[in-house]
């Protein structure tokens, strides 16, 4: 029981979650909050019993929004963070309010996780 104690106290550390959102879509900035919205949520919710997202709800909640070029280029993040064992949770938007009605990878959720990954897998992307 003690390593559960430790997990719910808040984190004082540089946890952040990394909202990535694709600039070559030219998404609405209402459509960008939305798609940033679900990553983090969706996130959340699927990696809510990882020890770094309860450490995260109970300190500081950090997200920082950056850019990425392309959707081979999210899917390609999306899959490197996988494999780094770093929570990741991808939006594939359902192409109602925009792209003509076709299903389109949007954004991706990195984190909370460890800092240092993170900071590896997405410390190049410019913020938003």
């Amino acid at each position: 029981m003690p390593i559960l104690r430790y997990f719910m106290k808040p984190y004082q550390g540089q946890l952040k979650q990394i909202i990535v959102l694709r600039t070559d879509l030219k998404m609405r900035r209402g459509k960008e909050i939305a798609q940033g919205a679900h990553a983090s949520m969706g996130g959340m919710i699927k990696y809510r019993r990882n020890p770094f997202t309860r450490m995260w709800l109970n300190g500081a909640f950090a997200k920082i929004a950056v850019g990425i070029d392309s959707e081979n280029e999210l899917l390609a993040l999306h899959r490197r963070a996988k494999e780094e064992g770093v929570p990741s949770y991808l939006i594939q938007d359902a192409g109602r309010t925009e792209f003509k009605g076709v299903p389109t990878y949007t954004a991706v959720a990195i984190g909370p996780g460890d800092p240092e990954k993170i900071k590896d897998l997405t410390g190049d992307l410019k913020l938003r």
